[in-house]
């Protein structure tokens, strides 16, 4: 079952430049492979590299194949199997020109090396055993990072939590499938070396566990790519200049005039490490303006894809026929998360004792968007919905789709299996479903994998990483 790592570019050397295209103080180009110390010696004048102990760093000179100095550069060291992709590594710290970036790439393709296609270091360093599939593809989510929360998944996900959970599960359930199997080669005498009442309650702790993990991957997309927020309400309720006030900058007009906003406008930004798509929306209502009746459609179905849905009120308005309108749309019906403010709240005079009434009856927020009344408890809030009891900095939490699917086909054979337990069907049935099961859990580590699979997690890499 379990597929070994071996090292398929054996006689093969490759280079990139690792740092993000454009001009910078410092780039980087990365070498991997087994002529990579060679290769760079006969470049290099100053310390042997290759006599050097590995994880060192060198000051020297790069001259190119006709001998020419081509810069003063640092090159840091990392031999195999103590490097990243598990080779022999080469990083060359140079000037940032990008002119001396190709310059010296060019020249190492002349030297025999040949250019990194996107993700190969880190496919190599799968292949050779220094990480499995998911850790590999955290990698991916690091680099790709842009909250504090989406770095803590990536950075746990790297250091193998999601691998060891997983592992736990299959390594049980291996013991129980080699004896069911054990009972096949014995089934003319009718013996069981399988508990079956054991492997009932194993089932249920790993069912238990997979529906934890397939449970959190929809919070865990959203904290990842950033949690869509839609702002929404009747024209004029605030909805542009709450955008304003959450994103500190003026993206949106803001006047008196009802039907200002015609279009989605959209940003984003982090706040307390959580990374929210903020989206304003037209003023829903009624309207034969052309212009605006698009805008509102697009309102309407930006709210169909929110995640969290802000829905402001206006108190110099109709409450119940805004009511009316939130209750129109079965927010909570969709499973959206929504949030109520009542904004103006710096406004109300006489009116006070029957807004209050109002709040109550919407467990709705008093707010202000001038005098920023209410916005510590809209901030407390947004984070209490976006997080939803999960910790991205210490819990395992699904991010990718993948392994939502694979959690998920691997939830529906452990079922079987513990609905054929229940049933008493046998041993050769509950087999194949525990096969099955331990196929998914090991499809999801790379334990069991195809080059059609890898080929497409690793493609979407950046060339050099």
């Amino acid at each position: 079952m379990e597929q070994f790592k071996i090292n398929i570019y054996q006689e093969d050397t490759i280079a990139a430049i690792s740092t993000p295209q454009g001009q910078g103080g410092v780039a980087i180009i990365r070498i991997s492979g087994p002529q990579a110390l060679s290769t760079i010696s006969k470049a290099w004048k100053g310390t042997d590299l290759q006599k050097v102990e590995s994880h060192t760093l060198h000051l020297g000179k790069y001259f190119d194949t006709e001998g020419k100095l081509l810069d003063e550069a640092l090159a840091a060291l990392f031999k195999a199997p103590n490097s990243f992709t598990g080779e022999d590594v080469v990083e060359l710290n140079i000037h940032g020109s990008q002119w001396l970036q190709k310059t010296i790439l060019s020249d190492l393709i002349k030297r025999g090396i040949r250019i990194a296609r996107p993700g190969e270091f880190t496919q190599r360093a799968f292949l050779n055993g220094k990480m499995d599939l998911t850790q590999a593809e955290g990698v991916a989510d690091l680099i790709a990072a842009s909250s504090k929360a989406a770095h803590a998944m990536a950075i746990n996900q790297t250091r193998g939590g999601f691998s060891k959970e997983i592992e736990i599960l299959r390594s049980r359930l291996i013991e129980f499938a080699s004896l069911l199997e054990l009972e096949l080669d014995f089934s003319e005498e009718d013996v069981e070396f399988a508990d079956r009442a054991q492997l009932l309650f194993l089932c249920n702790q790993i069912k238990e566990k997979i529906k934890k993990l397939t449970d959190s991957y929809a919070s865990g997309e959203v904290l990842k790519n950033g949690v869509p927020v839609v702002i929404a309400g009747i024209p004029n309720a605030g909805k542009s200049s709450l955008l304003n006030l959450l994103l500190k900058e003026e993206k949106a007009i803001v006047t008196d005039i009802p039907g200002t906003t015609r279009d989605i406008i959209e940003d984003t930004v982090e706040i307390n490490g959580i990374l929210y798509r903020f989206i304003d929306t037209a003023g829903l209502r009624k309207t034969e303006d052309i212009v605006e009746a698009i805008g509102v459609k697009k309102a309407q179905e930006s709210l169909k894809k929110a995640y969290i849905v802000i829905w402001l009120i206006d108190p110099n308005q109709n409450i119940n026929e805004q009511i009316d309108q939130i209750n129109k749309f079965k927010i909570k019906n969709q499973d959206k998360k929504l949030i109520v403010l009542i904004n103006k709240s710096d406004l109300l005079n006489d009116r006070t004792e029957n807004i209050e009434n109002d709040i109550l009856k919407l467990n709705a927020i008093p707010f202000s968007t001038l005098t920023q009344n209410g916005l510590k408890p809209l901030l407390e809030m947004l984070h209490e919905e976006a997080t939803k009891g999960i910790h991205p900095e210490t819990d395992i939490i699904v991010t990718n789709a993948r392994h939502y699917e694979s959690l998920s086909k691997a939830l529906e054979s452990v079922e079987r299996v513990e609905d054929n337990l229940q049933r008493g069907i046998s041993a050769d049935l509950v087999a194949q479903d525990i096969r099955e099961t331990l196929t998914h859990l090991a499809t999801l580590t790379g334990a069991i994998s195809s080059d059609t699979l890898l080929h497409s997690i690793f493609s979407r890499f950046c060339i050099g990483k």
